[in-house]
């Protein structure tokens, strides 16, 4: 699977006093879409984190292109991007379900670490999944 795609009802409490979505939903919505990218592959984040690995975001871009508003449906398009030992980015494009204009583009970099932040290897923790995302990384190139 190169795209997921992840479908999301505009809510009112998430839009500001000109009726336009909040920026801070942004970064919410992409986790959204990360979680349903994973979780359609067979992963959950539950299992990584029950085997003591987490993947917490380090960065976070956002460029804002057009505004969502209330009652919109938008789609959470998640790609899998760089995949390394140590760092994972994921890439999200959020556009009107009926439109062809973006209205967001993202990328998060996440760490592999274990329950206590520490970073660790995920080729030498999980050599498995490590496999498997590369080769999906490979997909998308």
């Amino acid at each position: 699977m190169k795209v997921s795609e992840t479908e999301i009802i505009v809510r009112y409490c998430e839009t500001d006093q000109m009726g336009i979505v909040h920026h801070s939903n942004y970064p919410v919505w992409f986790e959204v879409g990360r979680t349903d990218f994973l979780r359609k592959l067979g992963l959950k984040y539950s299992d990584m984190e029950k085997q003591g690995v987490m993947l917490p975001v380090v960065s976070l871009n956002c460029k804002f292109i057009n505004p969502a508003r209330y009652e919109d449906v938008i789609i959470v398009r998640t790609r899998l991007g760089e995949v390394g030992c140590v760092r994972l980015t994921f890439d999200y494009e959020i556009m009107l379900k009926d439109g062809l204009n973006p209205i967001v583009l993202g990328e998060t970099t996440h760490a592999w670490t274990d329950r206590n932040l520490k970073p660790l290897s995920i080729k030498k923790k999980m050599p498995g999944l490590y496999a498997f995302l590369k080769s999906l990384e490979h997909e998308n190139k």
